[in-house]
């Protein structure tokens, strides 16, 4: 699901150039807090990718039908929130939002 959500990006903020990190689930990891180590990778990444490659928005998304993480829409909507709240809470200069890609495809801002 990662290019319907690069296509997001590159229209809604016009940027040239998206970093990817990806992580199977990273919205589940994020909002239940229990894997330290992937979530200290993950925070290492989104260094680089803000304060290296200039990024100035950080998405965080969900999709349908996510082999690592099965919950239903409104269960990963809800972990993206507290995905949002965390990373935002590490304090990065740029902006952070969540996403969710449908069965279609289609991104929608969370």
């Amino acid at each position: 699901m990662q290019i319907p959500v690069i296509k997001w990006l590159e229209k809604s903020s016009g940027v040239d150039y998206v970093d990817i990190i990806t992580e199977p689930g990273p919205n589940r990891i994020l909002a239940e807090n229990k894997d330290v180590s992937v979530i200290e990778s993950i925070k290492k990444k989104v260094q680089i990718s803000v304060n290296k490659h200039g990024s100035k928005i950080i998405a965080i998304a969900g999709h349908y039908d996510c082999a690592a993480n099965p919950g239903g829409k409104e269960t990963q909507v809800s972990q993206v929130s507290v995905a949002i709240k965390v990373i935002s809470a590490w304090g990065f200069n740029a902006q952070v939002v969540g996403l969710w890609v449908d069965e279609n495809r289609d991104v929608h801002l969370i």
